[in-house]
């Protein structure tokens, strides 16, 4: 299984401080899918056409099963990887948005303010998180099951 993580921002990018949610992407997931991942790891600002460049790359060139984004889902003028991302899924999938932003709330009472969404484009599942990287391990946990099945479905893999 190949998974792309894309870390969106424009300090990380710019090497102000390290990117820190990335690697908790790859950490959080290696639980989810054990030792059979392969990560490919991007690092980009916060600029719209940067961003689905890379998701097209790596779905379509690279061939990842699954991609996942972290950063740029707020309301700040510069966040803008929801928008990114649905120019380039072929099908939305609100569900993994709503998940994570209904599991979080609790904790987190301003959650609702994400716009992470996910889809898919080809055989490629492409989610986006938010860009905390307690809210990144949170979020997967929360959507591990979904993750596991999506990803076996696309793969043309029976899931059951």
């Amino acid at each position: 299984m190949k998974i792309g993580r894309v870390t969106i921002s424009d300090r990380a990018s710019a090497g102000v401080y390290a990117d820190r949610s990335g690697p908790e992407i790859e950490s959080a997931l290696r639980e989810v899918f054990g030792g059979e991942a392969e990560f490919v790891a991007v690092l980009v600002p916060d600029e719209a056409p940067l961003i689905t460049a890379r998701l097209r790359e790596l779905a379509d060139q690279a061939g990842c099963d699954l991609i996942v984004t972290t950063g740029g889902t707020g309301l700040g003028p510069r966040d803008v990887t929801p928008e990114a991302t649905r120019a380039v899924l072929e099908r939305e999938l609100p569900g993994f948005g709503e998940a994570m932003r209904l599991g979080s709330r609790g904790r987190v009472p301003t959650a609702i303010l994400s716009r992470a969404t996910a889809g898919t484009r080809g055989h490629t599942l492409i989610v986006n998180l938010p860009g905390k990287p307690a809210a990144v391990r949170e979020c997967l946990e929360l959507l591990a099951p979904a993750l596991r099945e999506a990803v076996a479905h696309l793969r043309g893999e029976a899931p059951h």
